[in-house]
């Protein structure tokens, strides 16, 4: 876990890594309550008889979009800003599913920073953000995560 005192400190990781998160696990019951609640309810993520069948590997696989919106999840345990009051997701550039995620494999994240721009009581962060797979060889996920941080 990185610790930074001060988010005016990330200015100097510009190009650099700040880590990798912790492991997480995307169950079956993680997918079909994302499923559920999206609506994306198509047979690969949500049917293991069929999958077992029909998809390589024999297992479903998550939604792309669940493994995007756990980005925010997985990056607390990569860095902590010591004066950060509040954060808001501004957005992703150059979003990239590249492999899929089956169920019950172990992800994490790993994130460099990419630029530093300081704004009014904080600054705009952006991220490249990766998403391994526990021994897969393709990333699961690669986008440029936007984030503005503030102090105030």
């Amino acid at each position: 876990m990185l610790e930074l005192n001060e988010i005016a400190d990330l200015d100097g990781y510009v190009g650099k890594s700040l880590g990798f998160s912790e492991w997480m696990v995307i169950d079956q019951a993680m997918i079909d309550a994302f499923a559920a609640l999206t609506g994306d309810t198509q047979w690969m993520h949500i049917d293991p008889a069929r999958a077992a069948r029909e998809m390589p590997g024999g297992r479903t696989i998550a939604h792309g979009a669940l493994t995007l919106s756990l980005l925010a999840r997985l990056s607390f345990s990569i860095y902590r800003l010591g004066d950060r009051k509040r954060g808001v997701n501004y957005g992703y550039d150059k979003v990239r599913f590249l492999a899929p995620v089956p169920a019950g494999s172990r992800i994490r994240l790993e994130q460099s920073l990419l630029a530093y721009q300081h704004i009014a009581n904080g600054a705009r962060l952006t991220l490249n953000s990766t998403v391994h797979i526990e021994g897969g060889g393709k990333p699961a996920l690669v986008a440029e995560a936007i984030l503005l941080a503030f102090t105030a």
